[in-house]
């Protein structure tokens, strides 16, 4: 009896269920491939739900103020910018980040 204790401790705290466990977990949060204003529209719209979230602010990737006012100048790059940054702020929302 004793010895399927550890090793039922193996077995839930193998390398590969936490891979797995780890993958889900990442997946939303990870920037999609793309350009790096485009990756870093969607960690600033994680951050961005989050914020707006704590500060009791209305839960709206196209009110955030990096929406409004993105640091990327005009053209294809900031479309890929706003673009990512609302995916990003609805992953973080769909996923209770900014619940």
């Amino acid at each position: 009896m004793m010895t399927s204790v550890p090793m039922m401790s193996l077995a839930q705290s193998s390398p590969q269920g936490n891979q797995a466990q780890n993958s889900t977990m990442q997946d939303w949060n990870t920037p999609p491939a793309g350009t790096e204003q485009a990756q870093a529209g969607y960690r600033d719209g994680i951050q961005a739900a989050k914020l707006d979230k704590l500060a009791n602010r209305k839960i709206d990737a196209k009110s955030s103020f990096l929406y409004t006012h993105p640091p990327v100048k005009k053209g294809p790059a900031r479309d890929a910018y706003l673009q990512n940054f609302v995916a990003g702020y609805q992953a973080a929302v769909q996923h209770g980040a900014a619940s």
